[in-house]
């Protein structure tokens, strides 16, 4: 990919940061969008609460990737924390989109990457799913249905939309593997519930490897599962961290307690997210790390 410039947002996030790194490593200029005021010419002003952007900043851009949002798994989901995680994500999206589709067209992006998750998918238990397949019930699953659907004004513009449905990123700096090391390295990690459920993961290196190549490849568009081809149990992960740490795993967590501690975001910990990679593969793409024991190597 010839030096290009790039504009995005959630660029101080886990999965952001690292792909700002990647894209100035590689020579390309990264515009971040900030909440605050802009201090240099590569920082543009956006609110995604209030669905306001800048779009002069974006104009001439290549690219812009959309990764912002609340943490979903940062706290219990009350009411009023569910409908922040809704409101940036949904609002954010519609006014980066319709900042995009409102360019000129000589000075429009080429390629708009708006991120999703696999939680699009709800409960799977066993039953392994792709893109193909519809979209669950419940919080998650609506939430990410509204999320994509605000991307509308970009695609209907002619701009190549992508929607990049992430799986839990194993990563030190970050995320809900972010909290799981430290418990690890103090032998006090052990399975979740009946560790029964599956749980599809993506090594942080090949999360941002599959957003370059998603960002490069002319032609690919719609919702692309950036999720291991190899989804794993709560147990074999338990025990594949073991082993990594060479730690004991003999704590357990009930399912009761779990969903007393976290509320509804229980749900999410104890469902089975059978999710497969298929267009990305199909696309070319090679993971670095398939598998959860070089998953967890990568990230230590």
């Amino acid at each position: 990919m010839e030096p290009s410039r790039i504009a995005v947002a959630g660029a101080s996030g886990l999965i952001g940061g690292a792909l700002v790194r990647s894209l100035t490593a590689d020579g390309h200029t990264v515009v971040r969008l900030v909440r605050r005021t802009p201090r240099t010419e590569d920082e543009v002003r956006w609110d995604p609460e209030q669905g306001s952007v800048d779009a002069a900043g974006l104009a001439g851009c290549d690219a812009v990737v959309n990764l912002a949002g609340a943490g979903v798994g940062d706290r219990r989901w009350t009411p009023e924390y569910k409908e922040r995680i809704r409101t940036g994500r949904v609002r954010g999206t519609a006014a980066l989109a319709e900042a995009v589709a409102g360019l000129e067209r000589d000075v429009r992006p080429r390629v708009f990457v708006n991120g999703s998750a696999i939680g699009y998918y709800g409960e799977t238990g066993d039953r392994a799913v792709d893109e193909s397949a519809p979209a669950g019930s419940g919080f998650l699953p609506e939430l990410c249905v509204e999320w994509e659907a605000a991307a509308a004004p970009a695609q209907e513009a002619g701009v190549r939309t992508v929607f990049a449905r992430t799986g839990l990123v194993v990563a030190r700096g970050g995320g809900a593997w972010g909290r799981l090391f430290p418990l690890f390295r103090a032998g006090l990690g052990g399975r979740l519930g009946d560790g029964r459920q599956y749980w599809s993961y993506i090594a942080l290196h090949d999360e941002v490897a599959a957003l370059r190549h998603l960002l490069d490849t002319d032609g690919l568009s719609g919702p692309f599962n950036l999720s291991a081809p190899h989804p794993a149990t709560n147990r074999e992960i338990t025990e594949a961290m073991g082993r990594v740490l060479r730690r004991p795993t003999v704590f357990a967590v009930p399912a009761p307690v779990l969903r007393k501690v976290l509320g509804e975001m229980a749900q999410d910990v104890l469902g089975s997210a059978r999710v497969l990679p298929t267009r990305l593969l199909e696309s070319g793409f090679r993971f670095a790390f398939p598998d959860i024991e070089g998953s967890i190597r990568a990230a230590l």
